[in-house]
């Protein structure tokens, strides 16, 4: 860890025994990671938070002000309505997935549909409704007429809201080899693909380096159907170097093993990286490799 996280100026401590998440996460409601707990001196919590933020909370904290400032009453009332909305919104959607799953099982997609869109109406910003949506209208039901302008929607809030999980969602729904694209607009697909992955590439986003492994293959899709196959190539090596030493590779690809293949459909070779191998393949809806 250490080798792998050499500019971190804190110390790290591992709980596998659960009681941080069950004492002190749940309670807050935060879902996030890292986030900062910070203890005053009266043994109360004074601030829940990003670690980003400590610099301006910890010298107030230390000299006894912090409670009183406007900062803190502003990270005061953050904390109190996102642990009102996470319940909330927890209590709307649970009768919806609750109708969703089923009608998915039995490839009931109409009534995928209508649990989809109902959970939008409650969650406008849900990414798992939004995405399944455009997916449920071009790929499950081949509607184009109704989901192109669903897609198009779905683009323009990624776009607008510098959503980058949102971006890659759209791309895959646009270039997964899962799916069949041969109702879709070529030229719009292509156009679409390429302001998509020209504004993730524009993004200077806090993970740094470590994003490419999780952006850069969606992004290399594009690239490799544009006819540009030498980018796509890079993007993909780009990706894997990302990862620090073989052994993270190894691990990263028994996750996400399609990267291999990819690479090596991208080259049209074997690729080995370590002990994992893999040959180029066909791809495609019919090619083993789609899902629901």
């Amino acid at each position: 860890m250490p080798e792998k996280c050499s500019n971190l100026n804190f110390r790290i401590a591992f709980d596998s025994t659960g009681e941080m998440n069950k004492r002190w996460m749940e309670p807050s409601f935060y879902v996030t990671i890292p986030t900062s707990f910070v203890v005053g001196r009266d043994g109360h919590i004074g601030f829940i938070g990003e670690p980003t933020k400590l610099d301006g909370v910890l010298p107030r904290v230390l000299d006894g002000s912090w409670r009183t400032c406007d900062q803190a009453k502003a990270a005061d009332r953050e904390w109190v309505a996102e642990g009102e909305a996470i319940p909330r919104e927890t209590a709307l959607t649970k009768p919806i997935y609750n109708k969703l799953r089923p009608a998915m099982q039995a490839e009931d997609w109409k009534t995928a549909l209508s649990a989809v869109e109902e959970g939008i109406a409650v969650s406008p910003d849900n990414l798992i409704f939004r995405q399944l949506q455009v997916k449920l209208l071009l790929h499950r039901m081949h509607d184009m007429q109704a989901g192109l302008p669903v897609m198009r929607q779905f683009v323009r809030d990624a776009i607008n809201r510098n959503f980058e999980n949102w971006m890659i969602a759209a791309l895959d729904q646009l270039f997964s080899p899962n799916y069949d694209h041969s109702d879709f607009p070529s030229a719009e697909r292509l156009a679409i693909g390429k302001q998509l992955s020209e504004h993730i590439m524009a993004l200077n986003l806090p993970q740094g380096e470590g994003r490419r492994f999780w952006s850069y293959p969606a992004i290399a899709r594009y690239y490799h159907e544009s006819g540009n196959k030498d980018r796509a190539i890079e993007l993909i090596e780009l990706a894997l170097k990302s990862l620090d030493g073989p052994e993270a590779i190894a691990d990263g690809l028994k996750q996400y093993p399609d990267l291999l293949h990819a690479l090596a459909n991208f080259k049209g070779e074997n690729i080995c990286y370590g002990a994992l191998c893999a040959a180029p393949r066909k791809e495609g809806p019919s090619g083993g490799q789609g899902g629901n």
